[in-house]
């Protein structure tokens, strides 16, 4: 009998590929290349096939295709992928004490005093083996005490397989590993150490950790305990009820449609931007009018993972159309977004209008320099008149052309 933690990871292996060959069999075992199929599109997924020939996530559809010619390229499609996300989601929600989605083939789940019961090492197997009969996708796991170890471990056993890190022999398992390994280091980190001669993980173990906070700062620290195999953050609860939302109740009651729409147009791109900000994709939008007579109504709606502008604008204004039919004063408007995990804007990786994502990080990068209101979509205009106060205050806002119509 033990009370030691035991923190378990899955994730599905090549996910998008992985969904792709359950609806279509003759894609087994063939390069693929899942993404915007025009040479301006992007790499979303690609198969394991395909990265043999240094094809990897996030490059440049042309030069995949020409490192690997005979790579069979599909349009992703988002709604496929969403919901197959949610059937493995409710099977491993279904079946453990606490779980946590981090995107959406990946989930972390404590499975910590289990072993009095079933043996997490068992259960994990049989959770595993479930999602894969149920859903026909293959899953892969770590298990040991923390989270950075365990989600080394995934990426160690995957394809298809498992792999669990006994107390005590966590250090040993991260040494040979190279630094990119562990959580937390991106490009540019990696980067900093690389210029330092640091590849693998082992060096990490062995360097003072202030070193690591000179060169780092607060982030060194934490990096340098997770090469130690050292791991204590919990894993964090997530329901499908986790959401961001705005709402604004009028000065004066109204009835103009027209400044309605756009102020419900800067709400939804605000929102927008502020899961782009947090890395977060939305599955499911709420939008609610309150009338002057305090009657209030919202309207839901199921949409694939996404944090666009040009694919949740329309739809918050498709349920505003449907929800708004009194034809009486309105009093307040809100939208909310719900379903949330993280994924940053991967679900836009299947357009090949890498303009249209250009122009998101150059409006976000802005935002984040001046504040949310600096830019914004001349369909917006409308929402400066209508609220409480006024939205664009501050330095003069720059305008956009109309993106909405």
């Amino acid at each position: 009998m033990s009370n030691q933690r035991a923190i378990l990871h899955l994730d599905l292996d090549t996910f998008f590929v992985s969904v792709e060959r359950l609806m279509d069999s003759r894609l087994q075992g063939k390069p693929l290349l899942i993404g915007g199929t025009g040479d301006r599109g992007v790499v979303a997924s690609c198969s394991y096939e395909s990265r043999r020939f240094g094809v990897h996530s996030g490059m440049p559809m042309r030069m995949a295709r020409e490192l690997c010619p005979e790579a069979l390229v599909i349009r992703g499609n988002s709604a496929t992928y969403t919901k197959y996300s949610h059937a493995v989601t409710d099977i491993v929600r279904e079946a453990v004490p606490v779980c946590e989605k981090t995107s959406i083939d990946e989930f972390y789940a404590d499975l910590t005093g289990m072993d009095r019961f079933f043996g997490c090492w068992q259960y994990a197997s049989e959770l595993r083996q479930r999602v894969m009969r149920e859903t026909g996708l293959p899953i892969s796991f770590g298990l040991s005490q923390n989270k950075t170890v365990s989600k080394v471990a995934t990426g160690e056993a995957k394809p298809n397989n498992a792999i669990r890190i006994e107390r005590g022999t966590e250090r040993p398992f991260l040494a040979p590993l190279g630094i990119r390994k562990i959580p937390m280091v991106g490009e540019k980190t990696y980067q900093t150490l690389r210029n330092l001669g640091v590849r693998r993980i082992a060096t990490l173990q062995e360097m003072p950790v202030d070193m690591m906070e000179r060169v780092l700062g607060k982030p060194g620290r934490i990096i340098w305990r997770k090469a130690q195999g050292e791991d204590p953050s919990p894993v964090m609860p997530t329901s499908e009820r986790k959401s961001i939302s705005t709402e604004r109740t009028f000065r004066k009651d109204t009835t103009d449609t027209a400044q309605l729409r756009s102020i419900l147009i800067a709400m939804a791109e605000n929102l927008a931007f502020q899961l782009r900000r947090g890395r977060k994709l939305t599955a499911c939008i709420t939008l609610k009018v309150r009338y002057s007579d305090f009657d209030t109504r919202t309207l839901q709606a199921r949409i694939p993972y996404t944090a666009a502008d040009h694919h949740l604008v329309p739809k918050a204004l498709e349920l505003f159309d449907r929800l708004y039919d009194r034809r009486v004063l309105v009093r307040l408007v809100g939208i909310r977004y719900s379903h949330l995990v993280g994924g940053g804007m991967q679900m836009g990786l299947f357009d090949d209008d890498d303009q249209r994502q250009a122009l998101y990080q150059a409006m976000d990068g802005l935002r984040d320099r001046f504040g949310d209101r600096i830019i914004f979509s001349a369909a917006t205009l409308g929402a400066r008149t209508i609220g409480r106060s006024n939205p664009f205050s501050g330095d003069a806002p720059l305008l956009l052309a109309n993106r909405h119509q």
